[in-house]
């Protein structure tokens, strides 16, 4: 009897977990298991607000798959995913095609526009290793290049940020904590700084507790940072944005981080979805398919007591990997699948340097205690994913 063939598509938080339990869970002989990722390596997307501000190496941020993945084990293969073919089981990639018994779609977010045009052509929106790093390149290229202009133009020391949700925060929380570095390194007046957050809802960090929102909007406000809330960007052009007011911000750096959807395959390949996230069943497979499973971000999850989508966190993503794994695990054994539910264990985001803010079993968290727990998380998710051996190497101090 031939043996099962699992093909898992992207190897984010879900779908590298996947493949590291059905590694352990099943034997050599029970499946064959195939990952397909168009790097060779994951990266931490909690992180990448450090490298993109530069307070953080980019190569901090990645983890090669190779080292935390038995690739006698589990296949891998380097390569773009262009479409999944369901009735014919097969995934079409750029070099080549797939056939599968069992399908897991990971294949993460992509930035997601609202319809705002002028996204892609003049923001920076690519939450990537390589985005970070071009962001990063850019802000320092703007500091130097102040006062080497004939005439010093405000323009390239402003900076807009767009989106108060978490990425959007703990960005420019990082920025704010190394402008004073930036100016004294660049000869640049500090007061020639300056650092906008707009957000279209009606408060920053939509949804979290208004105690803790008001903590981190003082605290960066008092590095400098102005937020404009319920105001939405009607265009981002070249050289700023343009509000739904009519008014204009000149900015060279405008940094995109207003949420994602799910990959863009989702819609491609005919499965039903909102935004590119697919309304899963209960034991994460999608509705119609039998043998395909959807999970990070790419999946769409309804926390029953507020009748709304849970976000699409690192944390689920995590608790999705391990339940798809054991499902697969139980279909191929002729076993029952069990239901997906996120434990929601708290919440918690920086605001740069020694801030955070939190919300954790209940428990509000601010400052050095929160940013503590916040390094905490990161190296549990480390720890998840590789065990201590990447804990000691790509952790984070707490202290």
């Amino acid at each position: 009897m031939n043996k099962p063939r699992i093909v898992i598509l992207g190897a984010g938080y879900a779908g590298l977990i996947t493949a590291a339990k059905l590694k352990k869970e099943l034997g050599y002989n029970e499946a064959e298991i195939t990952l397909v990722n168009k790097h060779d390596y994951h990266y931490q997307t909690t992180w990448l607000h450090e490298p993109a501000a530069g307070t953080m190496d980019p190569e901090k941020a990645r983890v090669e798959i190779k080292s935390v993945l038995d690739t006698n084990r589990v296949q891998f293969i380097k390569d773009v995913v262009v479409e999944v073919k369901t009735e014919d089981k097969k995934v079409v990639l750029n070099n080549g095609e797939l056939e599968y018994d069992y399908l897991v779609v990971a294949l993460g977010s992509e930035p997601e526009t609202f319809g705002v045009p002028g996204v892609f052509e003049h923001a920076f929106s690519k939450w990537t290793v390589n985005g970070a790093r071009q962001v990063r390149t850019h802000i320092d290229y703007m500091f130097s290049k102040y006062n080497s202009e004939d005439e010093k133009r405000d323009e390239l020391l402003t900076f807009v940020v767009a989106g108060a949700g978490f990425t959007g925060i703990e960005f420019i929380g990082e920025l704010s904590e190394r402008v004073p570095d930036l100016c004294a390194k660049y000869d640049v007046p500090k007061e020639k700084v300056k650092m906008y957050v707009i957000e279209a809802a009606p408060s920053a960090l939509p949804g979290f507790d208004p105690e803790l929102v008001e903590y981190a909007m003082n605290l960066l406000e008092s590095r400098g940072v102005e937020f404009k809330i319920s105001c939405p960007i009607k265009e981002v052009v070249k050289g700023g944005v343009v509000l739904a007011t009519g008014d204009e911000i000149k900015a060279e750096t405008v940094v995109w981080a207003t949420g994602v959807r799910g990959s863009s395959i989702i819609e491609k390949s005919g499965f039903e979805a909102m935004r590119g996230r697919v309304k899963v069943e209960p034991d994460l497979r999608a509705p119609g398919h039998d043998d395909v499973f959807i999970i990070g971000d790419c999946a769409l999850i309804i926390n029953e007591e507020i009748n709304r989508p849970y976000p699409p966190t690192a944390q689920i993503a995590l608790q999705q990997g391990e339940v798809c794994a054991y499902n697969l695990k139980a279909l191929i054994k002729g076993e029952e699948t069990k239901t997906f539910k996120p434990e929601i264990k708290g919440t918690v985001a920086s605001l740069g340097g020694s801030e955070a803010i939190g919300l954790v079993f209940g428990k509000k968290l601010y400052g050095t205690s929160a940013s503590f727990m916040k390094k905490m998380i990161d190296n549990r998710s480390l720890y998840i994913i590789g065990g201590p051996g990447l804990v000691l190497k790509k952790g984070k101090s707490p202290l």
